[in-house]
């Protein structure tokens, strides 16, 4: 199996509705058709890089090849665990954790996208809950941070759910127009004081050094 050279292929995080892990290929056949089936309302765009202007081909393509890509650039000092969302044996998103030299510096970066027909239910708070459990109680980082644009109704929505606070204000370009982003941070302690989902972890201890905790193997 992968997991026996690639032990994060093996991490799993499962909480009421959803189970979060490394994509296989046949999930990522399933996360193409979940972004082809529509991230968005077309008239709008919550991500800086507007990735899902493309063909339904070349969307597939693309979302695949990031995924490939993340795992591929993977090491102790910069990694990102894109980890798609199982609902109901349905690929139906990703949420990623992402950090660079977090041994040291100790803070994550979130991102994520979820299919249409499953948003409105609550499942984006349930697995950003996901990977703030890893984070801060299997990790112990210290702080996390996100971006959402004031238009990202929904994304801030969770973000204030889970104790977020504002840190920041970006002006940036998208589509060949001016939108304002707003950075947030969440503290652990704010993080103990929001926490609502139950998160159970299997598979982490041989992740470890593969976070940058600890040494790898030779």
């Amino acid at each position: 199996m992968i997991a026996d050279h690639f032990p994060p292929a093996g991490l799993r995080l499962n909480t009421p509705r959803l189970q979060l892990r490394m994509p296989s290929d046949q999930d990522l056949s399933q996360l193409a058709e979940a972004a082809v089936a529509g991230v968005h309302d077309p008239e709008r765009m919550p991500f800086l890089t507007p990735w899902t202007d493309r063909t339904p081909a070349r969307l597939a393509l693309g979302v695949i090849q990031h995924n490939w890509a993340a795992m591929a650039a993977w090491t102790p000092e910069q990694w990102t665990f894109n980890a798609v969302v199982v609902h109901e044996d349905t690929v139906i998103g990703v949420q990623d954790l992402t950090a660079k030299d977090f041994g040291v510096a100790r803070q994550v970066s979130t991102g994520s996208w979820l299919t249409q027909r499953y948003q409105g239910r609550g499942l984006g708070t349930e697995m950003r809950a996901a990977v703030l459990h890893l984070a801060f109680a299997e990790l112990g980082a210290e702080a996390a941070v996100s971006e959402a644009f004031e238009t990202s109704t929904a994304s801030r929505g969770v973000t204030r759910r889970l104790g977020y606070r504002p840190d920041g204000t970006n002006l940036l370009a998208v589509r060949g127009e001016q939108v304002r982003e707003t950075r947030f941070r969440l503290t652990r302690e704010d993080w103990e004081r929001h926490r609502t989902v139950p998160v159970d972890v299997a598979g982490l201890e041989p992740c470890l050094p593969y976070f940058g905790l600890g040494e790898l193997p030779d």
